[in-house]
Formats: structure tokens, C-alpha cells, sequence
């Protein structure tokens, strides 16, 4: 469909006493393929900065995979007529029309869910001006009728400089906004050392654990370790990691085409590092890495429960950290969010993902939100009877 248009605004350059006067339009659009081939260079420049979470392939896969059926994309995209920069700042976002729009809440949502540990504006932060686009896209959001009462972003890492701006605007646009902790997250700074010299470094319980299951699980059977890439390889092995995600603790995916599609997605991009552990040709442990720019982002972990006594999920693992380290040479190792005892073991440093939740002030609703909100804080914080 076409993009609806919400705003249109002027603004004026100066430069060199020369005024420069263009035009911009605050747009949004249903669905990720009726964005403009333009979309695609803030994509990939904003995605080059902050992650795949922010590319358009993760977004375009989410959206076909796992939006639940009662949400409704709506990407907001700031367009200029200066053919240098035709798309200035992007927010995808989604909601769930209520039944009931008179009494109930109208809450806009990043265009997130469990799958996602990121989100954030699609926006060149590098580039002079970012902050007042992203202002004017804010600005005509808050302006949209029927107006939003709540809108809420997260994961956000506190700190980046997506999580200040972000902030920031919200709060310059008039909103009213509080910030909240989502969870932590444990990642490994390399910082030019081999595998073996990171080896060495870590606890002398998971150091011998390793070394003591790597004897023992040879009288299991014939051990490989397999690392796919490659799309036609990603392809042809999707049954061993499905088959090992069946056999192992986890629920099964709420949204099943999910991780099939991203795989496939993944490598093709050139990011996957999918591990699959197999003894005697079974496959009893799956690990889904992604490598981008530098850094090796840990996704997705499995094994069969019928091999737990050998720690083959932590033999896969640090298979994989060796694969990262020594021949994709990151920078950094992330375990994404959670704060599980286990991954200190394999890490080195902790940060926190918080999320933000800006009250609109300008709606009765978006007021009695806020109040209600405070009040469910404060009867937490009473002490028992």
C-alpha cells in the first residue's frame, strides 16, 4: 500500500549565507515491502553502527514470521526531496487496535518482541542533523489523530547513544517519560587475544569441566563438530538444529517459522555461524551464532537433554568462541540479555538494557496512564501484611 503522509514540513539551511530551504514528509507505511529501495542505504548504514537488530532483513523477517496476528505494523519514515539524503530517520513501530477505543489505553509499541534484543531509531547518528530529524519524526507522531497515549521502546542499551537521543526527544516533543530496567547482558571484550590465551583466563571449574567432558564423551561415540555458513548449507542442515531444539528442554517456538526464516536470512547476509554438534551422526547439540561487524552475537542454544551429562552445549560453545576468535578475529563476544550465572563463566563484562515509556501529555488518557502507573509502583513498594 502507499505510504500515508501525516506531515509536511520546510525547513531551512544556511550555509555560507546561502539559504537552503527543503522539504520533508513524515510517512508511514504497513509494511516493510512497501518501503522505497532508498530505505534500504539507512538500513544498512544504521545497522553498519548499531547491529542487525536495526537491518532491514531482521525487520523483514520479524514482520513475515513472528508479528502477532492482532498487532498492526506502522513504520514512520521522515522523506526529504534532497536527493543526497531522500530518508532521514525511520521508526518501526506496531500496535493492537483496542476493542474498545474510547476506554482503552492507545499504546505504540517499537516493533519488537522476545526474538528482538534491541531496538531503536533507524538514523545516521554519525551525521550532522540526525537529532533534529529524528525531533520532526517525533514531533509529527505525537501530532497523529487519533493521538497515541502511550508509546514504549525496548531493549534499549543504556548508555548508547540511541538510548540518550531517544530519551532526550521524547522529552523535548512534551512527553512525559520514565525509563525501566529490562535486564543485563554479558559480553566478552577479546581484546586481540587467541582463543588459548582467552582459555586460559577462564574459571579453572569450566576450564577442567571442558577438558574432563571432552575425555569422557569420546566413549560416547565419534565426536564432529560442524560450523554452517553458507545458505545451501544452512539449508540443507535447518532439520539438525530443529531436531535438537525438539529433543531439548526449551517450549516449542511460539512462532515456528521463525528461525527457519532467519537462518536462511542470516546466511545469506553472510552473518550465520550456526554450530551443530553430532555423535555418530546425531545431531545432540545446536548453537546459532550471527557475526556482524566485528562482533559475535550468541542467539540461540540447544541441546538433547539425553547428553546433558556430557556439557555438550559448553563443548559446542567453546567450539564456536574459538571459531569467532581466531578465524572471524571479533572484538567482541555477546550473550545477549540475561543475567544466567552461566554466561559470567564465559564473559567478561556486564551492561544493562533498559526501556523507555513516554506518557503523552497532551491526552486525557495518556495522563491517567501515567498516574495509574505510579500508583502500581508505590502499592508495590507497601510492606507486607
Amino acid at each position: 500500500m502507499p505510504a500515508t503522509i501525516l506531515v509536511t514540513t520546510r525547513t531551512t539551511k544556511v550555509s555560507n549565507q546561502n539559504g537552503h530551504t527543503t522539504m520533508t514528509r513524515l510517512c508511514v507505511y504497513s509494511s516493510f515491502s512497501d518501503l522505497m529501495p532508498s530505505y534500504g542505504k539507512l538500513f544498512q548504514v544504521c545497522s553498519q553502527q548499531s547491529g542487525f537488530f536495526l537491518s532491514l532483513p531482521w525487520f523483514q523477517n520479524w514482520s513475515k514470521t513472528a508479528l502477532d496476528a492482532q498487532r498492526r505494523l506502522r513504520i514512520y519514515g521522515l522523506e526529504s526531496d534532497d536527493a543526497h539524503a531522500p530518508v532521514l530517520a525511520v521508526l518501526p513501530m506496531c500496535y493492537t487496535p483496542p476493542a474498545l477505543p474510547a476506554i482503552q489505553f492507545n499504546i505504540l509499541h517499537a516493533a519488537a518482541n522476545y526474538y528482538s534484543a534491541q531496538v531503536g531509531p533507524v538514523i545516521n547518528i554519525d551525521e550532522t542533523g540526525s537529532k533534529e530529524n529524528l525531533a520532526l519524526l517525533i514531533q509529527g507522531m505525537i501530532r497523529e489523530s487519533p493521538r497515541w497515549d502511550i508509546m514504549d521502546f525496548h531493549p534499549i542499551e543504556k548508555g548508547s547513544e540511541n538510548y540518550a537521543l531517544l530519551k532526550e526527544t521524547l522529552s523535548s516533543a512534551g512527553m512525559a517519560v520514565e525509563c525501566y530496567f529490562c535486564s543485563g547482558n554479558w559480553f566478552l571484550k577479546v581484546g586481540g587475544r587467541t582463543y588459548q590465551q582467552y582459555f586460559a583466563n577462564l574459571p579453572s571449574r569450566l576450564r577442567n569441566t571442558l577438558q574432563r567432558k571432552s575425555e569422557q564423551i569420546k566413549n560416547a561415540g565419534q565426536l564432529r563438530f560442524d560450523i554452517i555458513s553458507a545458505p545451501e548449507q544452512a539449508a540443507d542442515r535447518m532439520h539438525d538444529f530443529l531436531e535438537v531444539y525438539a529433543n531439548s528442554w526449551k517450549k516449542p517456538e511460539p512462532f515456528p517459522e521463525f528461525m527457519p526464516g532467519w537462518i536462511v536470512e542470516s546466511a545469506r547476509q553472510g552473518w550465520l555461524r550456526m554450530g551443530i554438534a553430532s555423535i555418530d551422526n546425531k545431531p545432540v547439540a545446536a548453537q546459532i551464532w550471527l557475526v556482524h561487524q566485528n562482533k559475535a552475537s550468541i542467539y540461540k542454544l540447544a541441546y538433547d537433554r539425553q547428553y546433558a551429562k556430557y556439557s555438550i552445549g559448553s563443548l559446542l560453545t567453546a567450539h564456536l568462541l574459538q571459531q569467532v576468535i581466531d578465524t572471524d578475529q571479533v572484538a567482541e563476544v555477546d550473550f545477549l540479555n540475561g543475567d544466567e550465572s552461566y554466561k559470567q563463566d564465559w564473559m567478561s563484562h556486564r551492561r544493562e538494557y533498559w526501556g523507555i515509556v513516554a506518557y503523552n501529555r497532551h491526552t486525557l488518557k495518556g495522563q491517567l496512564s501515567r498516574v495509574l502507573q505510579k500508583l502500581s509502583r508505590q502499592v508495590k513498594r507497601l510492606p507486607p501484611h
